[in-house]
């Protein structure tokens, strides 16, 4: 299956070049034929397609410079902790102000962290923010050893022991069970880097709660079925051959196959833009599939167990979620405050699947939770673009500002 998939991967990214250079042999000989209307829309499909690339690599963030306060101040990227699978990454401004450091937990689910680039802008005019930035199991040999659930937790108590006490954790999607577990941990512990602040957005903490098409499809098949058909081994010219995998490529396809009349209406978007030379929405919708297109592979031994505890069993608010034989007790949490962020028209995760945590937190006083759910946005939502901006991440901030 993987080999399959190279090899038709191999075949479109000898044409994609082709493509692009069939485009400038069209304006250039005869310039007045390749602005007719017939031209520049044949133009701009073989445009759209040489710009519609799958990658396994990690792209850039590119944040080079960011707004604090009345000045615009440089980035640098710094590695603060390294291990085989991950790097803490720190978005390190040039200023003296001291800011609090909030950790973005990235998730696991086939795409790399530069997917959380806009919500890491955000958030830096006015924090220290860190990143955990997956390594692409593909790539990392067998002798660094397995990455499972309980690895995931390990690697968040670590990245906040190394950034020190009253650091904050925002969790995106997927890693919010990971998260809770963490915190829930280092509580019981009386751990003193355990987060100041915890924010859990639109996660699966409870997917028995309000289901949707993807809770549905994890619930349709036994495990079995999971581990005969979905999994891979990593053939051998790549780092982390022999491994076990889910391919990020069927990934991607399970997250295009819930939206296929969306992602067609955009390709179709795409090449009326470029026909209409109208470049700034050609560029937006370009590199938007850049990073969408952009596929790791996931550890078996992670997805796996992951799809049975979180989406079958529902370990977690049942109360038998357990990591390293221990088992995990949210209402041992005390201490960090707790806000949960939902969108209204969340497709992936649905309403009320991560207000649930606030339930499980039992042990929190009241003033220290607080729940958000955002209307007019679906999953993506929740965490880039204008309501991001504008509505979540104010509501974020003060959370965070009070519990400094």
């Amino acid at each position: 299956m993987y080999e399959a998939y190279g090899a038709q991967a191999n075949v479109l990214d000898f044409c994609r070049p082709l493509a692009s250079a069939t485009v400038a042999a069209l304006r250039q000989p005869w310039p007045m034929f390749g602005e007719m209307l017939s031209t520049r829309k044949f133009a701009g499909m073989l445009e759209t397609f040489a710009n519609l690339a799958i990658t396994h690599e990690r792209l850039p963030f590119d944040i080079t410079e960011v707004a604090d306060g009345n000045e615009i101040v440089p980035v640098t990227e710094e590695v603060v902790a390294s291990t085989p699978f991950a790097t803490l990454l720190r978005f390190k401004k040039e200023t003296s102000a001291q800011q609090q450091r909030v950790l973005i937990v990235a998730p696991m689910s086939g795409h790399f962290a530069t997917l959380l680039k806009a919500t890491v802008k955000t958030m830096l005019q006015h924090h220290d923010v860190y990143i955990t930035d997956w390594r692409n199991i593909r790539d990392i040999p067998i002798a660094e050893g397995e990455f499972s659930f309980d690895t995931y937790v390990d690697h968040v108590i670590d990245f906040l022991r190394v950034m020190g006490p009253r650091s904050h954790v925002v969790a995106v999607c997927q890693p919010c069970v990971a998260v809770l577990a963490a915190a829930s941990i280092m509580a019981e512990q009386d751990d003193p880097a355990q987060p100041a602040s915890m924010t859990l957005m639109a996660g699966p903490i409870d997917t028995r709660i309000n289901p949707t098409k993807v809770n549905e499809l994890a619930k349709t098949k036994p495990i079995e079925w999971f581990e005969r058909n979905l999994l891979a081994n990593v053939p051998k010219k790549f780092g982390g051959a022999g491994r076990k995998v889910y391919p990020g490529f069927m990934q991607l396809t399970a997250f295009v196959s819930m939206n296929p009349e969306r992602h067609m209406q955009s390709f179709k978007d795409m090449a009326k833009a470029y026909t209409e030379n109208d470049m700034p929405k050609f560029k937006f919708i370009k590199d938007f599939y850049a990073e969408y297109f952009a596929i790791m592979d996931l550890p078996a031994e992670f997805y796996i167990p992951t799809v049975k505890t979180v989406f079958q069993d529902h370990l977690l608010p049942l109360g038998k979620l357990e990591v390293h034989g221990r088992t995990i007790k949210p209402k041992a949490i005390r201490k960090t405050a707790l806000l949960t962020i939902e969108g209204e028209r969340d497709d992936i995760c649905g309403l009320g699947q991560t207000l649930a945590a606030q339930d499980l937190c039992s042990g929190l006083r009241q003033y220290k939770k607080s729940h958000h759910v955002q209307t007019g946005v679906g999953h993506y939502g929740t965490f880039s673009g204008r309501r991001w901006n504008n509505e979540i991440y104010p509501k974020l901030r003060d959370v965070i500002e009070m519990t400094a």
